[in-house]
């Protein structure tokens, strides 16, 4: 049989069916060639049912609301692994199912791609699988914007409209090399001890979908204020910039949690966290990139 491979994070997910052809058009810069000689770190098969084991939950974890889907999502334990089921309000038809063997890192769903609605389903169902195979890898998907710089990468996190993609187009507007690396959702990974950024096929409004990755140079949490003010954070503070932009719908499980905390707590021994007051001007640009790129 067939299978379409794809390298997310110099991780490989293995599908039977193509992703980009069934409208996940963000996966085709992550398509490895036919003739590629690698095992698959995971794989993901579409089948009509689960079973009664990966449909049935031990332990709901958490609840969620998609907005990219008007759907509502449930992420729970079971047996064997984790289940992601999701609905869009507007939908009559059973939940979409997700389900991971922890064992295998085999992912299975139920979904059926007729509409752009699966598609935005599927989507974002992928992105709560693969995120369970990242977190004992040493990779996390954290929700800020990521520019890339003269070799070099910079996160900006911060609340929804806080101004990350702002900032990041201050960077391209302002800093000469400066190219948008990812808006919504770069990857985070800890290899050979060293911290790396990666795109992903999952870039939010912006389709910013980049093969690429490079070491990181700082983290930045973006506020908005009447000045333009950025300092160093110590250490718990640093994890708490952190941790709310990580996968929240993980955060009630102890084995996920504790591996993207093992995660950060690595990754701010490497690499300098800080908190940018701003406003959205070119010299806020100018003063994050100065600081974390080291120029000053």
């Amino acid at each position: 049989m067939r299978h379409y491979d794809f390298n997310i994070a110099d991780t490989v997910i293995r599908s039977d069916r193509d992703l980009v052809t069934m409208g996940l058009r963000g996966f085709k810069p992550f398509a490895m060639p036919d003739d590629t000689e690698r095992n698959a770190d995971c794989t993901l098969h579409f089948i009509e049912t689960l079973t009664d084991e990966q449909r049935t939950h031990t332990r709901e974890l958490s609840n969620s609301y998609v907005v990219e889907a008007d759907a509502d999502g449930v992420f729970s334990r079971t047996k064997s692994g984790y289940l992601y089921s999701i609905k869009s309000r507007g939908d009559k038809r059973e939940a979409t199912l997700f389900h991971i063997d922890t064992q295998s890192n085999s992912i299975v769903t139920n979904i059926v791609c007729e509409t752009l609605l699966d598609v935005s389903l599927l989507r974002f169902g992928l992105w709560m699988m693969f995120g369970v195979v990242l977190a004992p890898r040493g990779g996390i998907a954290i929700h800020s914007s990521a520019i890339a710089c003269n070799g070099r990468a910079a996160m900006f996190l911060g609340e929804s409209g806080t101004g990350k993609s702002t900032h990041t187009r201050l960077w391209r507007e302002n800093i000469e090399g400066a190219k948008l690396l990812n808006d919504d959702s770069p990857i985070l990974r800890i290899v050979d001890d060293e911290v790396r950024i990666y795109g992903s096929p999952w870039s939010g409004k912006t389709p910013c979908y980049k093969n690429v990755n490079l070491p990181i140079a700082g983290i930045c949490r973006l506020s908005q204020a009447p000045h333009n003010k950025i300092r160093p954070l110590g250490t718990i503070a640093a994890i708490g910039a952190l941790l709310p932009s990580c996968p929240p719908q993980y955060a009630h499980d102890d084995y996920l949690q504790d591996a993207i905390c093992a995660t950060l707590g690595r990754a701010i021994r490497k690499v300098r966290v800080y908190h940018l007051e701003c406003l959205p001007n070119g010299e806020a640009a100018h003063l994050s990139h100065n600081t974390m790129m080291g120029d000053e």
